[in-house]
């Protein structure tokens, strides 16, 4: 009977949802969840982040107690996004020892030691005055100049106790770059999670008004990706890990997830996807129109950006998503 009905022995499995729940192919777990903080230089008080409703500001005093509240839901890491009061045309206060990210590593660091995995993002953008990633000269960005200042930057954020850097910028080179620098000054423990195929998307325009970012001129797509594009992807990955990254990253997730399983199939390696700002802005957008349930469409999304093959998912639900899976 089962040769003749193939399918009968699925419908009878879907009955049950703790059944459909023990043969689950993708199971997402607290474990695979990186939630992303802004820290900024310039409030006093916690601010609510107007382009991505739900989410915050924190000023220095008040980062690490809402770390903790991250750790105590289970969640493995989190992502530092620093915002300062001071830019200039060299990115002087990314890589500042007294800098916004920097103080709030040794603080977050202080207060609990391992209990939570730091990443900071190593990008110059939010410190550069024009709002580039890079040098600009004569209207052209730099790449070679830049490669020193983020390898500066990094270097920052691992000597104030950062456990991972993340680069984000796309320079080419970077990574190399990166992992001598920490080598030299006996970091090379330091992890490189590298932002190793990210897009010039469209999806950004809520993170750049979360972090005051936006290039003053033209755009980024000279140095980021162009969407149409997957074999460069796979061109990118290869060359961050010969480079020295540890862990790489696919940006944006969910309309990028052919690229996901691309990268994951070909190279078998550490793999994380950033579900952007904004697939976030879209369904809260959605979900306060009552056009969506929330709860249901996150979870779906993030089992998607997991099936495809993402082992780490930074994603800005990271909270709740923990709430929901307890």
């Amino acid at each position: 009977m089962g040769a003749k009905y193939p399918n009968l022995r699925f419908r009878r499995l879907r009955q049950f949802p703790s059944i459909r729940n023990m043969i689950a192919e993708t199971k997402l777990l607290k474990t695979d969840l990186i939630y992303p903080l802004f820290v900024r230089e310039d409030i006093n008080s916690i601010q609510e982040i107007s382009t991505m409703p739900g989410l915050y500001h924190y000023p220095l005093d008040t980062i690490t107690d809402e770390v903790k509240s991250v750790a105590d839901l289970g969640i493995p890491a989190i992502i530092l996004f620093g915002i300062p009061k001071h830019k200039d045309e060299k990115a002087s206060y990314a890589y500042a020892s007294e800098g916004i990210v920097q103080k709030a590593v040794r603080s977050i660091k202080e207060e609990l030691g391992n209990k939570i995995l730091v990443a900071t993002d190593v990008c110059l953008c939010q410190y550069m005055s024009h709002g580039h990633c890079g040098i600009v000269e004569n209207g052209i960005i730099l790449n070679d100049p830049t490669l020193e200042l983020l390898a500066k930057t990094a270097l920052s954020h691992a000597e104030a106790g950062a456990d991972i850097v993340a680069p984000s910028d796309m320079m080419d080179g970077r990574v190399r770059a990166i992992r001598k620098k920490l080598d030299e000054n006996k970091k090379q423990d330091t992890i490189i999670l590298s932002y190793a195929a990210k897009y010039a998307s469209n999806f950004y325009g809520p993170f750049r008004g979360a972090a005051f970012s936006s290039p003053q001129f033209g755009d980024r797509s000279s140095y980021q990706m162009d969407y149409r594009n997957s074999d460069e992807a796979i061109r990118e990955v290869a060359l961050d890990i010969k480079e020295g990254a540890d862990i790489i990253m696919v940006k944006p997730a969910l309309s990028y997830l052919d690229v996901i399983y691309r990268v994951k199939t070909q190279f078998q390696y550490p793999t994380a996807a950033y579900n952007v700002s904004g697939e976030y802005g879209m369904v809260k957008a959605a979900a306060a129109q009552g056009l969506i349930d929330e709860k249901k469409i996150v979870l779906e999304i993030l089992n998607s950006i997991k099936r495809a093959g993402a082992d780490l998912i930074l994603t800005y639900f990271a909270k709740d998503v923990a709430k929901w899976l307890d």
